[in-house]
């Protein structure tokens, strides 16, 4: 599980680099500026350490590239504000795969309840589509102050109580499928 929270966050370092220095400072041409050369900087040192980077940490170094340049170009910062929209569409396209979740829940769930939990693979694509129209949406007013809360919040707060959801069901179904299978 420590591995997943690192892996996210390395993946999504950019965005809470510039979040941060944003709430602290409240420019963002500065955030942007900082969060574009931290991501050049962690691929190179990933590179130079000799680590694999996969397709995500290139798609979001392109997209902090692209995205941060045209904010800083036109000064108009609802470009990199739609950064985590586009990351919450592509990973809603790649959880639209059937069985996708199957790898991540132990072994247990998965021989016991596959179909809930290909269930609750669509149901994650479906929240990422959500969360992804609602950071446009929010990116779209061009207040900065809504866009840090719903990011920092209401996006994260959707994905902790759509898991803590997820495990106490699946926990509930294994334990009456195990149940009714021993009687």
């Amino acid at each position: 599980m420590k591995d997943v929270f690192v892996r996210l966050g390395t993946d999504f370092l950019s965005t809470i680099v510039f979040l941060a220095l944003y709430l602290i400072t409240g420019n963002v041409m500065l955030a942007t500026g900082v969060a574009i050369a931290g991501a050049v900087i962690q691929v190179i040192h990933a590179r130079v350490k000799r680590e694999s980077l996969g397709f995500m940490t290139y798609a979001s170094l392109a997209l902090v590239i692209v995205l941060g340049g045209a904010t800083l170009l036109t000064s108009d910062p609802r470009f990199v504000l739609a950064k985590p929209s586009i990351a919450h569409f592509a990973i809603g396209a790649i959880m639209l795969k059937r069985g996708w979740m199957l790898r991540y829940v132990p072994p247990l769930v998965a021989q016991t309840i596959p179909e809930y939990v290909t269930l609750a693979g669509y149901a994650w694509a479906a929240l990422m589509f959500a969360l992804g129209l609602g950071t446009i949406a929010v990116a779209l007013t061009g207040d900065m102050r809504l866009w840090a809360i719903y990011v920092s919040v209401v996006a994260v707060g959707a994905k902790v109580a759509a898991f803590a959801v997820q495990y106490v069901a699946f926990r509930i179904l294994v334990t009456s499928r195990l149940r009714a299978a021993s009687a």
